[in-house]
């Protein structure tokens, strides 16, 4: 007979179960943290200390950065990049001349090295510019489209003869009255606040605008009409288009401004004066006496 233990052991198979560590093991391969760090982390370590150990010959890092200055400057000088001319539109040529002045552009030139914003205010900065639009259009063109400030009068002050507009913000500047006899001149001291009264005025002065030499400003406080032949029209603080327009119905009645007079002072409303010239004054007195010599011989 044999023994029953030994026929039991050799039949006996073995236990499937993973050990107490391999399952272990695998508890842990299968947890997210050591997904993401097999993943991502390591990866990531390995490329890190290889960029690493690379670029820590200054050689190697000189060449690398020279490789990458070489490729943005293919991208930045390709066709479709460079400008090679500029367009100013809607600009006079005295205007258009000092655009291209101050925007010292050398072209051609990558439109990558042109700042859009600062140009438009170097730009915006010209006396004779209200505003400016900068726009890149195809065929390498960089149009500058502005919007001029159109003067309408000659301010004459201390330093020279400005040209304003209705704002009274300065577009340029003139060396003499008679390159601009179109417009009327400003004179005086004062502010760009009282410049819209003074264009009132000019308008109002429509009936008489061929003797029209200008205004001046009086005080910083009001205006004098200037006429030619030595003719002023003295304006109250207040109200002063009003005292022109009575001073110009007079003028059609009775053809006040076509006599022998210097001025006619409206600075007082309810009592208007007349300055006359010494040979009307002169000739005024002659009169007078005939009239009372004739009197006194009746």
């Amino acid at each position: 007979m044999r023994a029953l233990r030994s026929a039991r052991s050799r039949g006996a198979r073995p236990d499937p179960a993973p050990s107490r560590w391999a399952y272990r093991l695998q508890r842990l391969m299968l947890t997210p943290g050591y997904r993401l760090a097999l993943r991502i982390v390591v990866p990531a370590a390995v490329c890190f200390g290889s960029v690493h150990l690379y670029m820590a010959d200054e050689m190697r890092r000189d060449t690398v950065v020279a490789m990458i200055r070489g490729w943005k400057t293919d991208v930045e000088t390709m066709e479709q990049f460079m400008v090679y001319a500029m367009e100013v539109t809607n600009a006079s040529p005295g205007t258009e001349e000092d655009i291209r002045e101050i925007a010292e552009l050398d072209l051609p030139r990558s439109s990558f090295h042109i700042d859009l914003a600062g140009l438009k205010e170097t730009v915006e900065s010209l006396p004779s510019v209200a505003e400016a639009a900068l726009q890149l259009r195809d065929g390498g063109v960089l149009r500058v489209s502005v919007v001029e400030r159109v003067p309408v009068a000659i301010w004459r002050g201390a330093d020279g003869y400005d040209l304003v507009d209705p704002t009274g913000a300065v577009t340029g500047a003139i060396h003499s009255r008679g390159e601009r006899p179109d417009l009327p001149v400003l004179a005086g001291a004062g502010q760009p606040s009282a410049i819209p009264e003074a264009l009132a005025l000019i308008a109002a002065a429509e009936p008489i605008a061929q003797r029209l030499r200008g205004l001046e400003r009086i005080g910083e406080r009001r205006w004098d009409v200037v006429l030619d032949r030595d003719q002023r029209i003295l304006l109250p603080e207040e109200k002063s288009v009003q005292a022109l327009e009575r001073v110009l119905a007079l003028d059609g009645a009775q053809e006040l401004l076509g006599r022998d007079v210097l001025a006619v002072d409206m600075r007082l409303a309810d009592r208007p004066t007349l300055r006359l010239s010494e040979g009307a004054v002169t000739d005024w007195r002659h009169l007078r006496s005939l009239v009372l010599e004739a009197g006194q011989a009746k």
